[in-house]
């Protein structure tokens, strides 16, 4: 069976293959924790905390003595969840703010000054304050990552739109009393979609670092929901006993966000026509 020509393409960059691949055993581990780890990630023995790596535990325990593997594979779990759900907020959300502004002139202006004030604000201070607000809970966080990366795809989707909205074919079917609706969403959004799936990419990379700085900081979700933030912020003060309660689920957080970067990078590099020559 012959792979789609732009799969092809992208599969031709080694890095992209690579990360591609890596995000793909992530994605895996996740699916497949319940089978791919002997242990429940909650279970406590006390006897056997802070173990180093070894046959026993292939990642170590940590100061309550559970399994690091098992939490990891499982708290894999969360941490692309709520990357995934805060993604996919931001891309709705933002890509009809976007299309919005971008289409109908009268509205460009007071959405765009909404836009503005929100990116004034630096991205983690932002999902601070609205954690703050609503309260530290799984949902929440999500809500509040989903409010900080919307605008980033409005301004992106809004910029896309303004160029397409002027193109012939748009005018030619306004020309024709085409209903509004159906032009934005059966001529203008289908042209859209190269930059949608890139800002995707990226703010699923985005999601997962700021969810992991919000537990780092204690104002991301419980510490009982075993995401890789929470660990790394849970095992700060026994980092110098152990490292490695610190160094596998900051290397699940690093390994994860820097795949989905390069991943991103090369759809972005292969949806640019300025760039599609250089592949």
């Amino acid at each position: 069976m012959k792979l789609p020509l732009t799969l092809r393409r992208l599969m031709r960059r080694p890095v992209v293959l690579v990360a591609g691949a890596l995000l793909a055993v992530v994605a895996v581990l996740a699916l497949a924790a319940p089978w791919v780890s002997s242990y429940d990630p909650n279970d406590t023995a006390v006897l056997s905390r802070l173990q180093a790596p070894g046959v026993a535990h292939l990642m170590g325990t940590d100061e309550l003595g559970r399994d690091m593997y098992a939490r990891i594979v499982h708290g894999a779990r969360y941490s692309l969840a709520i990357a995934a759900l805060t993604s996919l907020g931001a891309v709705v959300f933002g890509s009809l703010i976007g299309l919005t502004a971008g289409f109908f002139r009268r509205l460009d202006a007071p959405l765009m000054r909404v836009v503005d004030a929100m990116m004034a604000l630096p991205d983690i201070l932002l999902a601070i304050a609205l954690v703050a607000i609503f309260g530290g809970t799984l949902l929440n966080v999500v809500l509040a990552l989903v409010l900080v990366y919307t605008p980033r795809v409005a301004r992106v989707v809004r910029a896309s739109t303004l160029v397409i909205r002027e193109l012939l074919f748009v005018e030619a079917v306004r020309a024709l009393g085409v209903h509004t609706f159906r032009i934005l969403w059966r001529h203008i959004l289908p042209n859209l979609m190269s930059p949608i799936l890139v800002q995707l990419s990226f703010i699923f990379a985005y999601a997962i670092l700021a969810e992991a700085g919000l537990s780092f900081l204690g104002v991301g979700v419980p510490p009982d929901v075993p995401t890789w933030g929470t660990m790394v912020a849970g095992s700060q003060q026994y980092a110098h006993q152990a490292f490695w309660i610190v160094l596998f689920p900051g290397l699940a957080i690093i390994v994860t966000a820097l795949s989905l970067q390069l991943v991103g990078d090369g759809v972005r590099d292969l949806l640019d026509p300025r760039l599609k020559k250089a592949l």
